[in-house]
């Protein structure tokens, strides 16, 4: 009885195994487990010593493979960000043409044009506190007939003229020495990234209504610099920073023979309202053309080439006012304000032409028919020396609606009046923008 209930448990044991079988034997070679067994014929038991010698061989086994998919781990993650690095960006699309002055400038164009940007920004910390920012940024506009004028006041805020040519566009590492204290430094900065108080929350479309007017005090330039922030608990910030443009090359950092801009801002910022004054010395005829006429961004000496032989490259110290304010709530027909004001003395030139002015008015108006669109409005005085004669006028307005989280349309006109300082050099301007973030 006790050999047939065998049997039953050994039919219905094989009964089980053999699906199993029939599924591994992809993996398990049946005849070389059979070749096995049969090699095991001086034995006819088993001891301690043939669980162990098994184990040890699989678990051999096991760890190699392991060593091997953590070896292919390595080779992945050497090709990926590491986990203190992010990446954010953008891409604008501009449709748009000008209505330019009779006779034609040859710096314009009247053609419709469809141009591009594309930026990408890159912020790796090493310790927790500091930053490492890298923005990658290419474009297809180019700088003569299109949307990168200068004098006319035509260059837009997203103009970028790469020729689809992507290249390291800004690079700076920021340093916190304390809860108050900021160093900066970097191969690719500007001035007013190294400020502790915002000049302007104004929005523009326009890169002359950058910075509450970007004219002397705040005109800048892509260039190797340094600076240092100050910011107390209670909303006070001074800065100390420069820039020498060329200090990548044989010219040399903050010598003679380079472009400097040395700048000094003091403000004060509340959640509502922020005040700031700047003093910016600039020296070797640093000049600043995006928010000026032909003449008011030059900084020439007086006399002649014979004369002077340096006659262009005139020294200047330049004074910036700056102040915002915003209501509590947004959606009412009170707008946020930013309003600027530059005047600049220039070392060396006649009386009668040794400064010249800037001021800027910008009103924002937020939410008033859909949550997170605005509607924009700007004007001023593009920088001008005492010597002109004409009253250069430029303006934009603008209104921005989001499609969705990621994408944002903007239509905008803008123009000017003697823009460029000449009378009768109209400008009038139309462009829709579509932004792209992610």
């Amino acid at each position: 009885m006790k050999l047939f209930q065998q049997m039953l448990v050994a039919g219905a044991s094989l009964s089980l195994i053999a699906p199993i079988a029939a599924q591994a034997s992809d993996v398990v070679n049946i005849e070389e487990m059979n070749s096995y067994a049969n090699s095991q014929t001086k034995s006819s038991r088993f001891d301690s010593t043939t669980f162990i010698n098994e184990v040890s061989e699989d678990i051999a086994n096991l760890k190699g493979r392991l060593d091997g998919l953590e070896a292919k781990q390595n080779v992945l993650e050497a090709g990926s960000f590491s986990d203190t690095t992010t990446l954010d960006g953008k891409a604008v699309f501009r449709v748009g043409a000008l209505d330019a002055p009779d006779p034609l400038p040859s710096t314009l164009s009247e053609a419709l044009m469809f141009t591009y940007m594309y930026q990408m920004n890159l912020n790796t910390s090493f310790t927790g506190d500091d930053n490492l920012y890298v923005r990658l940024k290419t474009g297809n506009a180019t700088k003569d007939k299109t949307w990168a004028e200068k004098p006319y006041g035509t260059y837009l805020s997203s103009t970028n003229t790469k020729g689809d040519s992507l290249a390291v566009d800004k690079m700076w590492y920021t340093l916190p020495v304390n809860d108050n204290n900021t160093v900066y430094v970097g191969p690719k900065i500007e001035n007013y990234y190294m400020h502790g108080t915002t000049p302007s929350i104004y929005k523009p479309i326009l890169k002359q209504f950058t910075l509450g007017g970007n004219a002397s005090a705040y005109g800048a330039s892509t260039s190797p610099g340094a600076g240092w922030t100050y910011t107390a608990d209670n909303g006070f910030a001074i800065s100390s920073n420069f820039t020498t443009q060329y200090g990548n090359t044989n010219t040399g950092l903050v010598t003679n023979e380079g472009k400097t801009s040395w700048a000094t801002q003091v403000g004060y910022t509340t959640n509502q309202w922020a005040v700031s004054a700047i003093a910016n010395m600039k020296y070797n005829g640093w000049t600043d053309t995006y928010f000026s006429t032909a003449t008011g961004g030059a900084r020439k000496k007086s006399g002649n080439d014979s004369e002077v032989a340096d006659r262009n490259k005139a020294n200047s110290t330049n004074i910036g006012l700056r102040a915002w304010w915003r209501p509590q709530e947004t959606g009412t027909a009170t707008p946020s304000v930013s309003i600027g004001y530059d005047t600049s003395e220039i070392d060396g030139a006649a009386d009668s032409a040794s400064n010249t002015t800037m001021y800027f008015v910008g009103l924002t108006w937020q939410d008033m028919f859909s949550d997170d669109d605005r509607i924009g409005i700007a004007l001023g005085q593009p920088q001008k020396n005492e010597s002109e004669t004409t009253d250069p006028f430029a303006w934009e307005a603008y209104y921005s609606f989001k499609v969705n989280d990621s994408v944002t349309v903007t239509p905008a006109v803008f123009g000017g009046s003697s823009r460029n300082g000449t009378d009768g050099q109209d400008v009038t301007g139309a462009v829709v923008e579509t932004e792209f973030k992610f």
